[in-house]
């Protein structure tokens, strides 16, 4: 035999220490959760139209609106209305100024309804350039 030599330490019992690998999967779980990606959903499918071009990729710290083809605001999955738009959005926009507000319309909602949200975007201090209706 190569590994072990004939001794009286025949009785000895031989142990796997396993404190390296739970260390790793520690390392693991940490990098997993840090680099995880939550993306905020406006909580309702909305219809829209199809432009025939490719949307840029949204940026996940920014603020979701829709627009259903009922005329109905959402925010978070919670119907909020016009009036509550500005309720919702200025103390986000207050602690990040430069935050996007990202409008999505429904192809059948009416634009008389987008423009409204489109200004309380703008009276709770977003800003202009920072405003975006989503179409695809």
């Amino acid at each position: 035999m190569f590994g072990r030599g004939t001794s009286d330490d025949a009785d000895e019992e031989v142990h796997v220490d396993l404190s390296p690998m739970i260390d790793c999967l520690f390392i693991l779980l940490i990098f997993f959760i840090v680099s995880t990606v939550f993306v905020e959903e406006t909580g309702v499918e909305v219809n829209k139209p199809d432009v025939g071009a490719s949307a840029s990729a949204l940026d996940s710290n920014s603020i979701l609106l829709a627009v259903t083809k009922e005329d109905k605001v959402f925010y978070g999955g919670e119907s909020i209305g016009v009036q509550g738009v500005i309720g919702k959005i200025k103390p986000l926009i207050t602690e990040t100024p430069d935050m996007p507000v990202i409008i999505q319309g429904d192809k059948d909602a009416s634009h008389g309804m987008v423009q409204r949200v489109h200004g309380q975007a703008l009276l709770a201090g977003a800003q202009k350039e920072k405003i975006s209706i989503s179409s695809k």
